[in-house]
This record gives structure tokens, C-alpha cells and sequence, in this order.
């Protein structure tokens, strides 16, 4: 048999390294990556596992309270009132203090306008923390009846309906747990034009919806006093 011519085996050999060569190198390129991938993801922090992460507990509830009464230095005599903030979606009272010659008892006008001048100030710090707003916006002030209002009319410098619900509420609840509400804790209320003065009345349901449209009630249709 004759020999093989020289070189041959080695030819046969290289054409079969160079046959599987690429596919080698094609298998070493494909597990590089997915070396690579993996790195890159747990570099980047990401978990790879399908297991929900537990993000913690609900950011708990505002408080609505507050633990005691602010102290601030005081120019002049004080009086004590109550008026009625957003917390949580709900009114809630707050106590606070008004200059007694802004808040003197027998004048109905500056009584409702010393409440209002509260209602319209950005809660305190203190307050703020406790999760109070307010959202009645100025400007927003109180003047007399007109001849021929119903008794106890307060007129203000904006249509009550046109004041946001939960602002109206505000107003409303805060004026009812004053001298300014008539009988029954009804406030009448009217605005600069000729529409006829509304009674308006703080129920629970208004201080736990104040956005909801407030109940309305008839006011008494004698001669308004001054």
C-alpha cells in the first residue's frame, strides 16, 4: 500500500481543527456573556429571584392632635376660640387665642371677622406636624346685614357657594360654635351681590365629609339687627 504523501495527516488535522475552531470559539463567546450579564446584574443591585420584597409597613396615620398648648409671647390680652381645620379629610377643632379687642363678646361682625383672620393664617408649625390645613383662601372678609336680611345675617366679601366645599365647612363649623351662629347653631350667610341670604349647619357628617355640599336651612325671615 502506498505511502501517504508527506504532510497529509497533517493537512487532515488542521482541516479538522479548522472546522471545529469556530464552533469552539463561538461556545466560549456565548458562556463570556452570560458571565458577563450575570456580573452585570447583581452588580447593579438588581435580584434576580421572583420572591415579592416586603417594602414595610403603611406610612401610619396623621395624628389630628396636638400633645399641648403653644406658648408665644403675647403683646396683648388674649381670649380663647376654637376653630375648625382639615386633618385626614375631616375638620377637626383647634384651640387657639384672639386679641380681645378682635374678639370682644356683643359684636357679632368682629367676632366672625377675628375667626375668619384665624382660619385664613397657615397652621403653625406644631400644627403642620399634627397633619392640620386649612384651605380657606383670602381674600375673605365679614360686613353687617342689609336692610330687610334675615335676623343674624353675615355678609361675606365672597358668595358662600362659591367658596371649595370643605373651605365653606371650615367657615361654617367654626362660625356655628360661636356667638355669631342664631338659634339651632344654623350661621346665616350671604355673599356681596343680591342673592338672598342661606342658613348653613355643622353636622357630624359635615365634619367627617366636608368636601360634600353642606345642609342648607331656611333663615328666619325677620328684619336683621345690627
Amino acid at each position: 500500500m502506498p505511502d501517504a504523501p508527506a504532510g497529509a495527516g497533517a493537512h487532515a488535522a488542521g482541516t479538522e481543527h479548522g472546522t471545529s475552531r469556530p464552533g469552539a470559539r463561538r461556545a466560549v463567546a456565548a458562556l463570556a456573556g452570560a458571565v458577563a450579564l450575570a456580573a452585570a446584574v447583581s452588580g447593579c443591585g438588581i435580584r434576580t429571584t421572583t420572591v415579592p420584597v416586603d417594602a414595610g409597613p403603611a406610612p401610619s396615620r396623621v395624628p389630628c392632635t396636638l400633645s399641648g398648648k403653644e406658648t408665644a409671647t403675647q403683646t396683648q390680652p388674649q381670649m380663647p376660640v376654637r376653630v375648625y381645620l382639615v386633618c385626614a379629610s375631616a375638620l377637626e377643632a383647634v384651640d387657639r387665642t384672639v386679641p380681645i379687642s378682635e374678639g370682644r363678646t356683643g359684636n357679632r361682625v368682629r367676632i366672625a371677622q377675628a375667626l375668619l383672620g384665624e382660619l385664613l393664617e397657615e397652621p403653625s408649625e406644631t400644627e403642620r406636624e399634627a397633619g392640620f390645613a386649612t384651605l380657606v383662601r383670602g381674600p375673605l372678609t365679614a360686613s353687617p346685614p342689609r336692610d330687610g336680611d334675615p335676623a343674624g345675617t353675615l355678609r361675606l366679601s365672597r358668595q358662600p357657594e362659591d367658596l371649595p366645599p370643605a373651605a365653606l365647612a371650615q367657615v361654617v363649623c367654626t362660625l356655628a360654635g360661636s356667638e355669631v351662629a342664631t338659634g339651632g347653631g344654623t350661621v346665616v350667610l350671604a355673599g356681596p351681590g343680591e342673592y338672598a341670604p342661606r342658613g348653613y349647619r355643622c353636622t357630624d357628617s359635615v365634619k367627617q365629609r366636608p368636601d360634600t355640599a353642606l345642609p342648607t336651612a331656611a333663615p328666619t325671615p325677620s328684619p336683621a339687627a345690627s
